[in-house]
């Protein structure tokens, strides 16, 4: 069975009408052959002959008669006899004239009167009953009448309806005629012919948006298990998060698991040139929707079309899109009930929809896809290399603890990445080493061994970098440093890896300890060279966002106090003027610049104090080019918190996680144990004599 006559028979399960037979081609295929056959020379007009050939059959008494055709041709006949003999069989292509009563050879003439004189010069010495007959013809060729004015029309109408074909678009729908413009571009996904194999065990790493959507892909299947109670299904739910965290993988992952029909379609397939299609494709989709409810229907980037109305640049000009957030805003909850109808979009940008679509009634749930933390992305990891020939080395764990800010999309490139990697590498299977490599690879960008720096510039780097590494050991409240390196990686001349604490609140000395660690790259240029570069400038930009946020945002300043100009909403509520006065203004720089100053003279008061641990950390970048935390470890000692303990990181474990008893005890024991060397030391010790 083709694949033809098992798409009708899944048609014909599903009661589907059959596809319409399409007689364009039946068309397209007489027309060329009404071509064809009109250019085709079937042998009936006899060979082309010249005058010397013709001379020779007058001579010959070979001809029977001659026909001259209006005034041009001349036909010529033969005899019975010529015929038969196949005098001329080398240049004449009709045997069969007597039965054809056709031509056997033509010859074009100048005119009447110069043919008919030179005939008879030829023929002057026979007798008058031998010579041969000639007759005049005038014929009309309506073949080539009716093609003259029948090409051009159908040239023509071809050229119209090639170019309005490609004008609408050819999409799914009916979108291939110029006529059904304004049905639903939506893809449907039925029980029987779908193509998503998609189901929620490939989903991970988002536990709590799972549960609300397999709740409502529950209720599509077990509606009386909530009815029964009173309850009524959320008629929308909206997807809210980042990009790449997973939204329309989960939305994939419901087509997968829904035993009923799913609508999927972008918000900018409701928007088109011509006026009204977009709530005309909006109102299409409802109606095959509830022809087939209960069903689910996926928009993705609503925002799209859900932008807040009155917000957009065209003041007074008619907005297709507010037409068509208009009609969709009456067809998810209208005067009209879409029962069984239920709406899953996916944005990343929530904050600027109009709140009408929103609002309770129509999306009643939203559900927050935030980026995954450190055992959600072990989760993930494992998903995305279940199909990846891994080494022995391979800790999953590690890379989870080294991702961190990463969504589902950048673990997915990482583990496509090392794959690549490795093979680059000629290696059998995928290393330790190649997930590290495509993590930098993602992070810093690729690596430029082969750039062109001077052994000033060179130093310049290793110092700015050593002085991050420096004063980020130092701190307290910094991110814990994982390697730095002064090899060139994109834009970068030098880079430090960090592994920063996934915390939900941030105290104002975190934020400090951070702008110091930052400020400390061109403190250190300063100390050591006396003189600064303009290789700070990301640090810089850095930090005074950090500065503006604290003063503005988070009411950290002493002289600003509790005050937040933040707009959560994203629409600009303050319309076109700033929420403050100008001299609020000034104080808010001030105070910005202030603390920046402020950090500044703290990097260069703690470099200036391990200037031998800086100075030996320069050295060694210059020397080995990338460095890791135990080489920092080696020349400042453990990192140490405000009240001088050790700082234990936190260590992602395969069979327990890290407790606050498991911290005291490894604590204990690693005062035990320096005891215990001390003790040795002592006993061990030589005596003077």
């Amino acid at each position: 069975m083709n694949e033809k006559e098992q798409k009708n028979k899944q048609n014909k399960k599903q009661g589907l009408p059959k596809p319409k037979f399409n007689p364009t081609f039946i068309y397209i295929g007489i027309a060329v052959l009404f071509l064809i056959l009109s250019f085709i020379d079937f042998g009936g007009n006899g060979k082309e002959i010249g005058w010397k050939e013709f001379v020779t059959m007058v001579k010959s008494n070979d001809i029977k008669k001659i026909v001259v055709v209006n005034g041009e041709t001349a036909e010529i006949f033969l005899t019975e006899d010529a015929i038969t003999s196949q005098k001329y069989k080398d240049i004449s292509g009709n045997k069969n004239s007597v039965l054809s009563n056709s031509p056997n050879f033509k010859m074009s003439i100048g005119s009447i009167d110069s043919f008919q004189n030179q005939l008879d010069e030829i023929q002057k010495d026979k007798p008058m009953e031998n010579r041969i007959d000639i007759k005049y013809e005038k014929r009309t060729d309506y073949v080539s009448g009716l093609m003259s004015w029948v090409i051009p029309i159908l040239l023509f109408f071809g050229i119209w309806f090639f170019l309005f074909k490609k004008a609408a678009g050819g999409g799914m729908g009916g979108g291939s005629q110029i006529f059904n413009i304004g049905k639903s571009k939506a893809k449907v996904f039925d029980k029987e012919n779908l193509k998503i194999k998609v189901d929620f065990k490939d989903v991970a790493g988002m536990e709590e948006a799972k549960v609300e959507i397999i709740e409502i892909v529950d209720f599509l299947k077990n509606s009386k298990k909530y009815t029964r109670l009173g309850g009524k299904i959320p008629k929308g739910v909206l997807l809210v998060g980042p990009p790449g965290t997973g939204k329309t993988l989960l939305a994939k992952a419901v087509a997968g698991e829904a035993d009923v029909p799913f609508f999927s379609m972008s918000g900018s397939d409701f928007v088109e040139m011509f006026v009204g299609v977009g709530a005309s494709r909006v109102r299409d989709l409802f109606k095959q929707a509830k022809d087939k409810s209960p069903c689910i229907i996926f928009i993705d980037e609503i925002d799209a079309i859900g932008r807040a109305r009155g917000k957009n640049a065209n003041f007074n000009s008619n907005d297709e899109r507010e037409n068509t957030l208009n009609q969709l805003l009456t067809e998810m909850d209208g005067f009209e009930s879409n029962s069984g109808v239920i709406i899953i979009a996916a944005t990343n940008r929530a904050d600027i929809l109009d709140n009408a679509l929103t609002r309770a009634g129509r999306f009643d749930r939203q559900i927050h896809v935030e980026l995954p933390d450190m055992k959600e992305r072990k989760e993930i990891f494992l998903v995305h290399t279940k199909n990846l020939k891994l080494g022995k080395d391979v800790d999953l764990n590690l890379f989870s603890k080294q991702t961190p800010g990463f969504s589902g999309a950048d673990i997915a490139n990482v583990c496509n990445e090392s794959a690549l990697i490795a093979a680059r590498n000629g290696h059998n299977e995928i290393t330790k080493q190649d997930f590290l490599d495509a993590i930098d690879r993602i992070i810093g960008g690729l690596e430029k061994r082969h750039k062109l720096i001077t052994p000033e510039e060179k130093k310049t780097i290793a110092y700015h970098e050593g002085g991050h590494a420096t004063i980020s050991w130092i701190l307290p409240y910094s991110h814990p440093l994982v390697k730095v390196t002064i090899v060139p990686r994109g834009k970068a001349l030098g880079a430090a890896w960090y592994m920063p604490e996934e915390r939900q609140l941030t105290t104002k000395e975190q934020i400090l300890d951070e702008m110091c660690s930052a400020l400390g790259g061109r403190a250190s240029e300063e100390i050591n060279f006396g003189k600064i570069s303009t290789g700070a400038l990301n640090d810089l930009e850095k930090v005074t966002k950090q500065a503006y946020a604290m003063v503005t945002y988070f009411g950290m300043s002493p002289e600003i106090g509790n005050i937040s100009f933040y707009d959560s909403s994203g629409r600009n509520d303050y319309s076109f003027t700033k929420p403050y006065s100008e001299k609020v203004a000034e104080l808010i720089d001030k105070e910005v610049k202030k603390i920046i100053d402020e950090q500044y003279e703290r990097a260069k008061r703690i470099l200036r104090e391990h200037a031998d641990g800086l100075k030996k950390l320069a050295e060694k970048l210059l020397e080995k080019e990338v460095i890791f935390a135990e080489d920092l470890e080696n020349i400042f000692g453990k990192r140490k918190d405000s009240n001088g303990k050790i700082i234990i990181e936190n260590e992602l474990t395969e069979d327990e996680p890290l407790t606050e008893d498991k911290i005291k005890q490894e604590e204990i024991q690693e005062t035990n144990q320096s005891e215990k060397n001390e003790e040795k030391e002592t006993k061990i010790k030589p005596s003077d004599d």
